[in-house]
């Protein structure tokens, strides 16, 4: 038996790459950028999975005790083994006072800091208008942690003196936030005060943030860890929130401390990189095995020469296969050279963006990392070269395509399936069901693509046939002959026009429908920032005041048997403050409820899934991993512009790192306008948003590149059919409107049935989650039907322009 292997492998294989070069030229540009979009995901995944919060702060502490910012729940499923989920949390865990002393007793030690960070303001807060600054405060003890030693002056003595950070730009004898500066200190901006005074303004008597333990000299860290954490065990120390064991942080850990939003963030930019990169890759299977199945079907003759006159099938697939490897393995080196350059480019677009990727969060980017883009290049070579071995598997034997028939209906069913699972779910689970619809979707319509071009095609026979001359007689004939030409081409157009549809779409729909809740809720006449209600109320013409405190909280539940824990936004506010300030859209309930305390306000979806209404119990892990189980006592609907909780301000305040209003609403005179309204963010949001352009760029990019492809293979294989229609009368003219139709046919049925693809899970998603039909603007609506029409146009007169061209 022949091994692909073989000598007659290895001629066959070099003897067609070289008649082929043109046909495998677009799968060579389609591995290429193929391998530079994952590559560059591949590293910036990397990249994230070693990232860590930068330490600062507590550079000279070898070890730093602080609470845990990260809060677990465990669930046991029936029959199986117990599981963990963990999120991290965003307000301060803070450490019992008494630890210090502790620590301080620990054999090595030199010193033990306590650390508060807190936020010092200055300026007329009760004054509509007035400018004010907010700076961070730290106990100058607290300084030598870094170290932070003193440039200019002297450190602080009593409360109405600071020294300030060097990145501050005052200098000694400058008043600052009410003192008076008398040091100049290195390091950032921030104002430093004496240890009494700092605890007062840290507001949270008997605990402190964090304590930076500094070691004996020639003491080793592992030794001085081992030490305070037996230490720490011992005491049987816990935090003030949730009762859970103090952590000894050493290494790129402390800066955990330091920057609480960075460990989230990560985790967050690591799970949305990871879903992009799960999506690219169906895609580019997709992509590959439309365009290489084409390349192959365009040389079914010549298979079925070469098994005539002695070709075995193994060998036919052998040659194929080794045919496709070279070609693949020259592009995916290019595509992984070139992603090398891409992803910091990808970096820079998520830095650009104030608040994405948090300024603490370092995500370093070691030499032996860009390796991973070699192990990509191999999987992609690996992805073709098995796309190849499947569509050749049977050289010589067309079949009925009976087997495919079957997949691809089933496909359409499962999408349909998940689309309706989609719209009885909420949140995170309707928009993953969704994704999955689009995707399956997708699939099924790869599968089916020549009976779907050939039913297009039979609803369109007569008029082309009756309208279209012989143009159209021309064109009808062509497509009934050459279904699967036409199914090919289909595919590329159907998949950019989802796929673009769905990613844009979901995110205009949900911003619509919070913009127009937010409208609707805020019914303030004024609004203000940097002050409180207290002082608010007591300004002319304000009848009634409420704080907005923003924070999150984590709400635990079961998924399908496994733990899931969602960080979700909550307000907190005054509930003798809302009328005429905040309208939530009660459905159920009474607001005034909220002036209790342990109460809380659920949205209507959160409400539906948890099964709670006024008078039941709902638990919630606050800011700091507090759990606190709250009383319902009110249903509300506008959830997408306030959150899915609202809390009185008294319960809130004390687990917050800063208590302080993000936002006062007040009502005004009569007749005043509502302000400018203003929709909570739920935590990753603007991330998802900023990734999800870039799934519709590199999606979309690569499927354009795929339908130019496509079309550019086609061409190239009819340009014989097409010189033959010359020979036998057919003008330029007629050949160009031949052409001109099959575009326009092309366009308007992969936009048909890519807007169909894309329109079911989409509905299902928005009637989900805002009750009403999805959106999209027309101007990218109009920008998505103008990309497609422009590239299939391209596709198909360009490579046959020679051939079209009017002979003098």
């Amino acid at each position: 038996m022949s091994r692909p292997g073989n000598p007659a492998v290895r001629l066959l294989a070099a003897r067609s790459l070289r008649a082929h070069r043109k046909a495998w030229a677009a799968v060579f540009a389609a591995v290429a950028v193929t391998t530079a979009l994952l590559g560059a995901l591949a590293l910036a995944l990397g990249s994230t999975g070693l990232g860590h919060a930068r330490v600062e702060r507590y550079a000279a502490a070898p070890v730093v005790v602080a609470g845990d910012q990260e809060v677990r729940w465990t669930v046991t499923p029936w029959g199986g083994e117990p599981t963990t989920g963990t999120a991290g949390l965003t307000e301060r865990v803070r450490v019992p006072e008494a630890a210090v002393a502790v620590l301080r007793a620990v054999p090595g030690v030199r010193e033990a800091v306590p650390d508060d960070t807190f936020v010092v303001r200055e300026g007329d807060a009760g004054r509509a208008g007035a400018a004010t600054r907010a700076y961070t405060g730290r106990s100058w003890e607290a300084a030598r942690l870094a170290p932070y030693r003193l440039l200019d002056g002297r450190g602080p003595r009593s409360a109405g003196e600071t020294v300030v950070g060097a990145g501050l730009g005052a200098a000694v004898g400058d008043t600052v936030a009410g003192r008076r500066v008398v040091g100049v200190a290195e390091g950032p901006a921030a104002l430093y005060v004496t240890a009494g005074e700092a605890r007062r303004l840290a507001g949270h008597p008997g605990a402190v943030d964090a304590v930076g333990v500094l070691a004996e000299p020639g003491v080793p860290v592992d030794t001085l860890h081992a030490r305070v954490r037996a230490a720490l065990d011992a005491a049987g120390l816990e935090d003030t929130a949730a009762g859970q064991p103090l952590r000894a942080l050493t290494g790129d850990g402390r800066g955990g401390v330091e920057h609480l939003g960075a460990p989230p963030a990560r985790m967050e930019l690591l799970q949305l990189l990871a879903a992009v990169s799960g999506t690219l890759v169906l895609v580019a299977v997709l992509v590959l095995a439309s365009l290489v199945a084409q390349a192959l079907q365009q040389r079914a003759a010549e298979r079925e020469l070469l098994l005539s006159v002695g070709a075995t099938p193994r060998q036919v697939r052998g040659a194929a296969g080794r045919e496709v490897t070279r070609v693949a393995g020259a592009a995916a080196l290019l595509g992984a050279l070139v992603s090398v350059p891409v992803f910091p480019a990808l970096w820079s677009a998520l830095r650009a963006r104030a608040g994405v990727v948090p300024e603490g969060l370092e995500l370093p980017t070691p030499p032996w990392l860009f390796a991973v883009v070699l192990v990509v290049a191999a999987l992609v070579v690996g992805i073709t070269r098995l796309v190849v071995l499947l569509a050749a598997r049977r050289p010589g034997r067309a079949g009925k395509g009976r087997a495919r028939r079957v997949a691809g209906l089933v496909l359409l069913v499962l999408g349909a399936g998940s689309s309706g699972t989609a719209a009885i779910q909420g949140g995170d689970a309707a928009a993953a069901a969704a994704g999955a619809a689009t995707v399956t979707l997708v699939a099924g319509c790869a599968l089916l693509g020549p009976w779907i071009a050939r039913a297009a095609m039979t609803a369109l026979d007569r008029p082309f046939r009756w309208f279209g001359g012989a143009p159209g007689r021309l064109t009808a004939a062509g497509a009934a002959a050459h279904s699967r030409r036409l199914g090919a081409a289909l595919v590329p157009v159907v998949l950019v026009t989802s796929f673009a549809l769905v990613q844009l779409s979901a995110g205009a729909t949900m911003e619509r429908a919070a913009a127009a809740q937010a409208r609707a809720a805020t019914t303030a006449g004024l609004a203000f920032t940097g002050t409180t209600a207290e002082r608010v109320r007591e300004l002319p013409g304000v009848e009634a005041a409420t704080d907005v405190l923003r924070s999150t909280v984590v709400l635990a539940r079961t998924e399908a048997g496994a733990p899931r824990l969602d960080r979700l936004p909550v307000l907190g506010v005054d509930a003798d403050g809302l009328a005429g300030t905040l309208d939530p859209g009660v459905v159920a309930g009474d607001l005034a409820g909220l002036a209790a305390a342990g109460t809380v306000a659920v949205g209507a979806d959160t409400a539906g899934s948890l099964g709670a209404k006024p008078g039941s119990t709902v638990e919630l892990r606050l800011g700091d991993g507090t759990p606190k189980r709250l009383r319902v006592v009110a249903v509300y609907e506008r959830s997408l512009a306030l959150g899915e909780f609202l809390l009185p301000k008294g319960e809130l305040a004390p687990h917050m790192s800063d208590p302080y209003p993000a936002r006062v609403l007040a009502a005004g005179p009569a007749g005043a306008s509502p302000v400018a309204p203003e929709a909570v963010t739920p935590p990753g949001a603007e991330l998802n948003g900023i990734v999800s352009g870039g799934i519709v760029a590199a999606i979309g990019g690569l499927t354009v590149l795929s339908v130019l492809s496509t079309l550019a293979l086609i061409g190239a294989g009819r340009r014989g059919e097409l010189g033959l229609l010359r020979q036998v009368g057919a003008s330029a003219g007629q050949l160009r409107r031949m052409l001109g139709l099959e575009a326009g046919f092309l366009t308007a049925t992969g936009l048909l049935v890519g807007l169909v693809v894309g329109a079911l899970p989409l509905t299902a998603f928005a009637w989900a989650l805002t009750g009403g039909l999805p959106y999209l603007p027309p101007a990218q609506a109009g920008a998505i039907a103008g990309v497609v029409l422009v590239t299939v146009v391209a596709g198909v007169f360009l490579p046959v322009s020679r051939t079209t061209a009017s002979r003098h």
